[in-house]
């Protein structure tokens, strides 16, 4: 690998997100969002990836800062919640990661 595409700052961003979606729970909400095609309101979240309250409230607050997810509903605190157009193009990524996983499986 040439220095230029070493330095590349994709990298960096890749990182970052990486960093974020590796987080307790963060890729699991992101699973269930995708796979669910629809919003969904956090009590329904937070009982699908079986957590507490505080990690699917701190994990969401972390994706929406990333634009991963956004709230949508007549107001913020009784919305649901729902990928962002950003993150429904991760969804064949998501597809591969879960089939390699469960090809694994035994």
């Amino acid at each position: 690998m040439d220095q230029e595409a070493a330095c590349d700052p994709a990298y960096g961003r890749m990182d970052d997100l990486l960093e974020v979606l590796t987080r307790s729970k963060a890729l699991h909400i992101m699973l269930v969002l995708d796979q669910r095609g629809r919003p969904m309101r956090f009590t329904d979240l937070k009982r699908i990836v079986e957590s507490t309250s505080t990690t699917v409230s701190r994990r969401l607050k972390e994706l929406k800062e990333h634009g991963l997810i956004e709230q949508v509903g007549e107001d913020d605190v009784s919305g649901s919640y729902a990928l962002t157009d950003d993150a429904k193009s991760l969804s064949p990524i998501f597809h591969d990661l879960f089939n390699w996983v469960a090809a694994r499986a035994h």
